[in-house]
């Protein structure tokens, strides 16, 4: 049995083409069972069409030929119901009969494929159907020259096609000329480019000014008459709501900040103090504390997957991009291993490092002393994704390294013996200077002291925020 279609079928969707006849032999009982798709399937290109059976038995010597329409309402149907039963007749249709029992579901060709030992996705396999693209064909024949056109005439203006059109200013969008200078239509203007002062309202006075402030005849104005100041008048600052220059770095007055936005130490009061070391002495924007009279008798290194937390107070808003360490000890890396981050205080991230990053080995800033530079000691810094700047307030910086070994990252610290360090002495609202958490593969997305797992017996490392170029 061979069921032809009238051409060649096309299925986009499942990226099928069906471009044969399919045969059907007959088995050792004389039946056959094949699947077809539906002459009426969603998608199929072209759309509808019949199925011609043609049969060639053996004994018989002239085979026949007979449509068929396979509705996709009916998938399964019976041959010998529907095939036609004379043989004179050979052009049939199938009449529908009852419904019948929904039939089992079979594989798909994706199933069929996993059986037969495809390994590999549904996307995937669906790609693999896909053939490279054919080479481009040879141009074709030029076509023959069309029909010459109708002679050039109007077939339409401004939407209007009938046979004699008379347009008026409204099917052009004008106004209409005997609009102009009459009532409820438009001005019109003098050989002077003016309206003339027949056209002018009667409040006008006919165009001529009949009085200036209250003054009339030839009037001279001066500054007293439309209550302005001579043009010799000099303001006060007082007068302008302004503070005088005088003012400024004055006692009682203002103060004065210089080239850098800052307020100059001679402005500050006596009470704060001068000549002294801060962060943004070193090159830092805030730091943990002073490293200076730290001690480290004996190397401490990074738990691998614990997340160090340390609190920088902010008091002026200050740009960051970048979390930093203090190294004792750190030779680098090129795998991506570490990840940082800045927390506020209700425990929302201001900025954090999208996944781990790598780190090369600490120290070797140009011009540093040789032992720093032979020992990989110095600042290690993680650049956040972008630039932020901090308004006042307390934050918590974090650091953890994702992956890798107990002796890979010796840093700085300020030592602890105790159960608790004392960097989390507070008073009021708790805020906790030097904490932890274990088992942490990257910067989580709040932070909170209060937690169940949150430890702070750890010796604290020395930490700082930077704005590099």
């Amino acid at each position: 049995m061979t069921f032809r279609f009238q051409s060649q079928l096309t299925f986009p969707e499942a990226d099928i083409i069906l471009g044969g006849p399919v045969v059907a032999p007959l088995d050792a009982q004389g039946q056959i069972e094949v699947t077809l798709p539906a002459t009426d399937a969603p998608g199929m290109d072209p759309a509808g069409g019949s199925i011609t059976v043609t049969e060639a038995l053996s004994g018989i010597p002239a085979g026949r030929s007979y449509q068929l329409l396979l509705p996709a309402k009916h998938p399964h149907v019976d041959l010998a119901d529907i095939a036609p039963t004379d043989p004179t007749k050979p052009q049939y249709v199938p009449v529908e009969g009852p419904r019948g029992d929904r039939g089992e579901r079979g594989p798909s060709a994706y199933e069929v494929a996993l059986a037969e030992g495809y390994v590999g996705t549904r996307t995937e396999w669906l790609a693999s159907l896909v053939g490279p693209r054919g080479a481009t064909g040879p141009q074709g024949d030029r076509g023959p020259a069309g029909p010459v056109g109708a002679p050039g005439v109007i077939q339409s203006v401004n939407g209007f096609s009938t046979a004699a059109i008379t347009l008026t200013a409204t099917h052009v969008g004008a106004i209409p000329a005997a609009a102009a200078g009459a009532a409820g239509g438009v001005a019109t203007l003098g050989a002077d480019g003016r309206v003339p002062a027949a056209q002018l309202p009667t409040t006008t006075g006919g165009g001529a000014v009949e009085s200036v402030n209250d003054r009339t005849g030839r009037v001279q104005l001066d500054a007293a008459a439309v209550g302005a100041a001579p043009a010799t008048h000099t303001h006060t600052a007082a007068q302008v709501g302004a503070i005088a220059t005088t003012a400024r770095g004055a006692a009682n007055g203002v103060a004065s900040l210089d080239g850098a936005g800052r307020l100059p130490v001679a402005q500050l009061p006596t009470s704060v103090g001068r000549n002294v070391w801060t962060p943004q002495a070193l090159g830092f924007q805030a730091w943990t504390c002073d490293p200076y009279g730290v001690a480290n008798p004996t190397a401490k290194y990074l738990t691998p997957q614990r997340l160090y937390v340390c609190g920088i107070n902010i008091t002026e808003p200050t740009p960051v991009n970048a979390v930093i360490m203090f190294s004792r000890g750190y030779g680098g890396v090129s795998s991506n291993r570490y990840a940082a981050g800045i927390y506020r205080e209700d425990g929302t991230k201001v900025v954090g490092t999208a996944a781990p990053v790598s780190l090369g080995m600490a120290g070797q800033t140009t011009g540093s002393p040789p032992q720093m530079i032979n020992t990989h000691v110095g600042a290690t810094p993680i650049a956040m994704p972008s630039t932020v700047t901090l308004s006042p307030g307390r934050y918590w910086a974090t650091w953890v390294l994702a992956t890798g070994g107990t002796a890979d990252y010796a840093y700085y610290h300020v030592q602890n013996e105790a159960p608790v360090a004392a960097a989390n002495w507070f008073f009021g609202t708790p805020f906790a200077r030097a904490w932890y958490l274990n088992a942490q593969s990257d910067t989580p997305a709040r932070l909170s002291q209060g937690d169940a797992g949150v430890l702070t017996d750890h010796d604290v490392p020395i930490m700082a925020l930077a704005l590099t170029p």
